[in-house]
């Protein structure tokens, strides 16, 4: 059938178990009609996609999927394979062995509405990034995109600080079981040296100078995140213990990572996954529930803020940042300017006070 939309005519047709929903650029009623047919008689022959598209989307999802991460893999980073791997997850939990082709509009509804119970309009549109790269592929996205609607993202928190004493609770509770020492180390290091987890997982020993107390950061979320960064005393004492047990675990060789993968037992050529367990349970106990490991970084570089640091100063060692975040934490400079200054007051004058003007005296 063909159908209106504004001055222009569409076509959508399903042929073969596969909608196809396109625009056929015109406006002639008339010519629609011509142009439909003959997109129809395309189809039936093959060109509605190519061979390879049409091999593609008779997969079953799950090897579909593991089709495209394995042509995938060449031609993104590895931390991009990871996300895609990680966003691709749910998706083959709910399509299972459903064909790839066969996906609907309503179908990709279904997901969304079970995902939002979870999840936040964010995470769900990433992996319907995903999806479409895979329906694209299979020549099939072109008939859905018009029935696929993505979800709204609320505006994105730039971070979350805390104060002085919560700090003090959250690494004392930290510190207090030895089954957190990786995710208390990892903590100590995140809000001494501004470094995203993902900086931190992939640290190697190469990249650390105990005694320049230089950490360099060669693996990073952009390439402006590649920086060098001096260690405090907190910095080096995490690395020290870190260092004493990766020595009892042979893990020490300068290709090892700091934080070994440790699922079954240490492995220093991968890095660690995760310190999410081990992260929500302590900020749990220390009554920060919802403080988030990546707002380590936020409260580092708040505090250097407040403490007068430089726009360029905070970039040079935290990396790259957006104008929002820059604009955010010039506002939290400013504020601590205003404390600062609020303290000089010593009643002098009084706000309530009306100051009467003589207009015979002499003004010098």
């Amino acid at each position: 059938m063909i159908y209106k939309r504004g001055d222009n005519w569409h076509m959508d047709a399903t042929i073969n178990g596969v909608r196809y929903r396109e625009a056929l650029n015109t406006t002639d009623g008339r010519e629609a009609k011509t142009l439909e047919k003959k997109r129809v008689a395309d189809i039936h022959q093959g060109k509605g996609a190519s061979r390879a598209g049409r091999e593609f989307g008779r997969q079953s999802f799950g090897e579909a999927a593991d089709q495209f991460l394995l042509d995938r893999r060449p031609h993104v980073s590895e931390r991009t394979h990871e996300l895609e791997r990680e966003r691709l997850k749910q998706l083959r939990r709910f399509f299972g062995e459903r064909a790839l082709s066969r996906i609907k509009a309503e179908d990709i509804a279904a997901f969304q509405r079970q995902r939002r119970v979870s999840v936040a309009g964010r995470t769900i549109n990433m992996e319907l990034g995903v999806l479409r790269q895979m329906l694209k592929r299979a020549k099939t996205w072109a008939s859905l995109a018009e029935d696929v609607t993505f979800e709204r993202e609320s505006s994105r928190v730039v971070g979350r600080a805390i104060s002085g004493e919560q700090k003090q609770k959250l690494f004392e509770v930290a510190a207090s079981r030895p089954g957190w020492l990786v995710a208390y180390c990892a903590a100590v290091l995140a809000v001494s040296t501004t470094c995203r987890g993902v900086e931190l997982k992939n640290l190697r020993w190469r990249d650390v100078d105990l005694f320049g107390r230089v950490l360099t950061v060669r693996r990073s979320k952009t390439e402006a995140g590649q920086r060098s960064i001096p260690l405090n005393t907190d910095a080096i004492a995490a690395l020290s213990r870190l260092w004493k047990r990766a020595e009892f675990n042979n893990a020490n060789e300068p290709d090892h990572f700091i934080f070994p993968a440790c699922e079954h037992g240490i492995d220093p050529v991968k890095p660690q996954k995760s310190f999410r367990t081990s992260w929500r349970a302590l900020t749990v106990e220390a009554g920060l529930s919802g403080f988030r490991f990546h707002d380590l970084r936020h409260q580092a570089v708040t505090e250097m803020a407040e403490k007068g640091a430089s726009d360029a100063t905070i970039m040079a060692l935290a990396g790259h940042m957006s104008r929002r975040m820059l604009e955010h934490y010039s506002h939290v400079r400013m504020e601590a300017k205003r404390h600062i200054v609020d303290q000089l007051s010593s009643g002098l004058m009084s706000p309530d006070a009306e100051i009467g003007i003589d207009p015979t005296l002499p003004v010098n």
